[in-house]
């Protein structure tokens, strides 16, 4: 029996109030200022959009007691101090199109919000005016007044989150908190070569980035050499490329340089630093059958497009970007970056080498006492050493024949050797390789079967009977519209009836494919990241064994043709510094090196 439905009482209906300022501030604070490093990122954002050329900021307990940001940009006159206080007041947009964003901030929300949940100054001079500051604590705003000042702006925020306590317990530790103020102002510094930024801590400068001179590659470079390590744009590639309207430029590390998490992984849009679920997928597709699980690539990428192709008015912290066309994004992205990796050719990491020689421990002997030259005595006892024994005949000793090599100055030198069945030592001018066999001739092979596919299409077996996966209209929709790029893979899909798709054909390579998985799992790629490149991982899976089982393998003995005619394809063969499974081929040694090992270079 069905109980009654519950009747609503008039008498206790709800009563809808207006907030006051005061409250709404706090709770618009609650989305734009989430800790230190947020405040810091609004103040130093407005800092740019002034036009700064150096921006100083300092933070006392990580920014919990102080955050103190000085700039030398255009400053404000007296009577905007309190308009800037307001609530969506802001010079960066009149309002009529906020698709033509062309500043980081433009909501008029920072101000009101800190001076809401801290106690806020604002010191401020334009070029030409008086001086003038304005306070505001909780909320309430007091009169400006006059103020000694240089040109430009000195926003100081005490005690943040006094007038909501409650946030301050949600706050880690002042270290924690310090290296995501750090953090925030290393990513705004990448995109802004000639700005000089400077942090400091208690008392103590932690990080300086001085403003960098000379045209925008070479300023871009310096500075992303500073910030993110000479190893970095050592083994990085760099990048331009450019379609539908949307420029790509930056740097992308090599496989073999990769990270154990994504911390190194840093993205712009239009200058605005953005962690993106779009971008930061095809940054995975770029890599994705040249690194090795659970490794990470390092890029520092910039796309630059009209500001009416982008929304950037999508999250409270402009964390997240919409693009008006995200697949022209996606695909610009993925494709140079394959390019790109494929360009680099056989190169791999420098730093390979440079742990290659760390592992090498060399304890020289340093004795006591040492004589000049050796006695009479001594050198009689030696020679005499080296006379032959009498009735001793002397064992045949292996001979070493040397390759010659007809291409000594090729990039990965000339085979000299072959030591455990597995490795090859070739000589180059400057140093030695050491080359993994197996696993380069892996990576040629795997290179050539993809080809292969890719010129001759991937063969498709149909099914005696069609898998039918049940879906709902809207996501039976949605794979349909991929059934032209699933086909080119070998998996041929067709409506079946209201919210259903019947699998005709999967590719027959994958003998035991789960279709109704396949396309659920593409679906969420869809839903996660706008695309999905699953099918391609897996046939590139069983691409990556076959090349395994089909290549050179560890124990065989090579002959010096051999050797070098595997050298000599490596050169030639895009991404072959890494084996399929992200691992280096080859390792070099530089001749230097090698000479210090041995005490022969200071």
């Amino acid at each position: 029996m069905n109980s009654p439905a519950p009747k609503i009482r008039h008498d206790a209906r709800p009563v809808i109030r207006q907030l006051d300022e005061a409250t709404a501030n706090r709770i618009a604070a609650g989305e734009v200022v989430e800790r230190p490093a947020s405040a810091v990122k609004e103040l130093v954002e407005n800092a740019l959009d002034a036009g700064a050329a150096r921006i100083q900021v300092a933070i006392e307990e990580g920014g919990k007691r102080l955050i103190r940001v000085t700039d030398d940009g255009c400053g404000m006159v007296p009577e905007d101090l309190p308009l800037a206080l307001s609530r969506h007041a802001t010079s960066k947009i009149d309002g009529t199109d906020l698709l033509a964003i062309t500043s980081f901030g433009f909501r008029g929300e920072a101000l009101p919000s800190l001076g809401a949940v801290g106690r806020l100054t604002i010191t401020s001079r334009a070029q030409g005016a008086e001086g003038a500051a304005i306070a505001v604590t909780g909320g309430r705003i007091d009169a400006p007044r006059p103020a000694a000042a240089n040109c430009g702006t000195v926003v100081e925020l005490r005690d943040l989150f006094f007038a909501t306590p409650a946030r301050l317990k949600f706050l880690r530790t002042e270290r924690a908190e310090t290296q995501a103020v750090a953090e925030v102002l290393r990513r705004l510094a990448m995109a802004e070569p000639y700005v000089g930024f400077s942090l400091t801590a208690d008392g103590r400068e932690i990080f300086r980035a001085d403003a960098e001179q000379g045209d925008l590659f070479g300023a871009m470079t310096t500075r992303l050499t500073r910030l993110m390590g000479a190893d970095f744009i050592d083994n990085a590639v760099p990048m331009d490329a450019e379609r539908d309207g949307i420029t790509l430029t930056g740097f992308a590390a090599l496989p073999t340089y990769s990270r154990g998490a994504a911390v190194a992984q840093h993205l712009f849009v239009n200058g605005r630093p953005v962690r993106d679920k779009l971008l930061t997928g095809a940054l995975r597709a770029g890599y994705m059958d040249v690194l090795a699980p659970g490794r990470h690539p390092a890029a520092v990428l910039f796309l630059e497009c009209d500001p009416q192709m982008v929304d950037v008015n999508v999250h409270p912290a402009k964390a997240e970007v919409r693009f008006r066309d995200p697949q022209a994004a996606r695909g610009l992205l993925v494709s140079a970056l394959r390019h790109a990796m494929a360009g680099a050719g056989h190169r791999a990491s420098s730093t390979v080498g440079d742990a290659t020689l760390a592992a090498v421990q060399v304890e020289p002997a340093r004795p006591a006492w040492q004589p000049d030259r050796p006695s009479g005595a001594a050198i009689r006892a030696g020679l005499a050493l080296q006379m032959p024994v009498e009735g001793f005949a002397e064992a045949p000793s292996a001979r070493y024949e040397p390759v010659i090599e007809d291409e000594p100055d090729a990039p990965l030198g000339a085979a000299r050797a072959q030591i455990h069945e597995n490795y090859i030592i070739a000589q180059t001018p400057d140093g030695l390789v050491i080359v993994d066999q197996h696993a380069a001739h892996e990576r040629l092979v795997y290179e050539r079967l993809k080809a292969q596919a890719q010129a001759s299409g991937i063969p498709a077996q149909a099914l005696l009977i069609p898998e039918i996966v049940e879906l709902s209209p809207a996501d039976a929709d949605r794979i349909l519209g991929l059934a032209g790029d699933l086909a080119a893979l070998g998996l041929v899909i067709e409506p079946f009836g209201p919210g259903a798709v019947a699998i005709r054909e999967v590719p027959a390579m994958l003998a035991r494919l789960d279709g109704g998985a396949l396309i659920r799992d593409i679906l969420d790629d869809l839903a996660d990241q706008g695309a999905s490149d699953r099918l391609q991982a897996r046939i590139d899976a069983v691409l990556s064994s076959m090349a395994c089982h089909g290549s050179v393998r560890s124990g065989r003995r090579m002959t010096a043709e051999e050797m070098n005619a595997l050298l000599r394809e490596m050169e030639r063969t895009p991404k072959s510094g890494q084996c399929n499974h992200g691992r280096p081929t080859w390792v070099k040694l530089a001749l230097s090196d090698i000479e210090r090992l041995f005490g022969r270079r200071d």
